[in-house]
């Protein structure tokens, strides 16, 4: 039951760092005005009303009682009436009461009022719309009735106007003056957030600059040592790759050379084989460790490209559908190259090719099937490691070291997506690649 309750809570809260500090601040403020103006209306504004009405009501009792004795002129008691309680009366005879209602159920003076003639007076009728400062009110008195027009502040209380408007506005601005302050306070852990995402895609963030609360500052700190110490990793890592290229090429060009003067043509083809597949994987080695490439992002239309990539290929059996022109932004050229990768790896095994374009919500979706002889499905993860063969399935060739859907994978979680592979709707391999933008 509890976690029920917990779970539709959660689910009705706001996700948002700004809406949920804005909630803390602006849920008690609400919530103390609220009850002060209950505290005030009920204690204050509704029994003030009701001690003024219950006033007005008794003076006009009294004056009926005294119209009521012979001894005094009628004339001279309305005008002194009038005169001294500033309320106009006049006396129709032989006049009926207003059988409509115009009584307001959500009014307290209306409902007030009420109550009060209703101890009073057996039949009576009153008027509180019409008249924007007055209230007409009509009271049976013998074969007709008395007509007051009575002011409406004698039953009503224009200080709760003045309350209100008070009450009111202090929150307002306090509010507003909250909404700045928390506006500037989240701005950093947005930054913050940004240019993770960023970092994280592989692009250049520059000297990233910490600024907000003292502890938004120190985890912005932390980041940029981590971007760092991650950024410098990553140049040793290709600085000394480049020089074990740099010693490894001139020692296999010696080999090359030494090969060329051995008798022996078929050990000498074998050994020189051998060099090639020892260059190949080198180079493939290289290209998979300096994949997150210098390249900056750009917005291009990802679906022109791979149209455009499918049409290079010039072969028939390659179809390529999407449903609209869909601009992405990130690393062209490595994107083109993971798009290569898949489609060659395609035409090696199968040969009809089906590629499609789709956007899911917030994401692109890319999917490459095939009618070859497919991949066992617990070898689906292990493809994406590194020199990695399915010799069972995919022939132990030369042509290929075992890197190509490494680097393929690590270029689509450099734009912070993801790859799966599946049985394809042409008996082959299919393969998903989603990407966030």
């Amino acid at each position: 039951m509890f976690y029920g309750l917990s779970k539709f809570i959660k689910t009705i809260l706001p996700k948002q760092l700004f809406y949920r500090a804005l909630l803390i601040v602006a849920a008690p403020i609400i919530i103390l005005q609220i009850t002060i103006s209950i505290v005030f209306f009920d204690s204050l504004w509704i029994k003030t009303n009701k001690g003024m009405t219950r006033a007005l009501v008794g003076e006009i009792k009294f004056f009926i009682n005294a119209y009521d004795n012979e001894q005094y002129n009628k004339d001279s008691l309305t005008k002194l009436f009038s005169k001294t309680q500033n309320i106009k009366a006049k006396y129709y005879p032989h006049k009926i009461l207003p059988k409509d209602d115009l009584e307001r159920w959500f009014s307290p003076m209306d409902r007030t009022l009420r109550r009060e003639l209703k101890s009073m007076f057996n039949n009576y009728w009153f008027d509180t719309t019409t008249y924007k400062n007055s209230i007409l009110l009509k009271i049976k008195y013998l074969n007709g009735y008395f007509q007051f027009e009575v002011p409406k502040s004698r039953v009503t209380n224009s200080s709760a106007r003045i309350f209100a408007l008070w009450i009111t506005l202090p929150a307002f601005l306090l509010i507003s003056i909250a909404l700045i302050f928390l506006k500037n306070q989240t701005r950093p852990i947005i930054n913050l957030a940004k240019a993770s995402e960023k970092f994280g895609r592989g692009e250049d963030i520059g000297e990233y600059r910490p600024s907000g609360a003292l502890e938004i500052r120190k985890a912005g700190y932390e980041f940029e040592r981590m971007r760092k110490r991650i950024m410098r990793h990553l140049n040793q890592r290709s600085e000394m790759l480049s020089g074990i290229s740099h010693d490894l090429r001139t020692p296999l060009t010696r080999i090359k050379l030494q090969l060329a003067f051995i008798k022996d043509k078929e050990l000498s083809n074998k050994l020189s084989d051998d060099v090639s597949e020892m260059e190949k994987m080198l180079n493939e080695y290289l290209q998979f460790a300096s994949n997150r490439s210098s390249e900056t992002n750009e917005t291009f239309n990802i679906s022109e490209l791979i149209s455009n990539t499918v049409k290079k290929y010039n072969n028939e059996n390659i179809e390529f559908t999407k449903e609209n022109d869909v601009f992405f932004n990130g690393r062209k050229n490595l994107i083109r190259r993971c798009l290569n990768n898949f489609i060659d790896n395609s035409i090696k095994y199968g040969e009809k090719i089906h590629v499609e374009l789709k956007k899911i919500n917030k994401n692109l979706l890319i999917t490459i099937d095939d009618d070859g002889i497919g991949i066992p499905e617990k070898e689906y993860e292990n493809v994406f490691k590194p020199f990695y063969k399915i010799n069972k399935s995919r022939g132990d060739s030369k042509s290929s070291v075992g890197l190509g859907m490494s680097i393929a994978s690590d270029i689509i979680q450099s734009h912070g997506g993801n790859i799966k592979l599946e049985k394809s709707k042409l008996n082959g391999l299919r393969v998903k690649i989603s990407l966030p933008f």
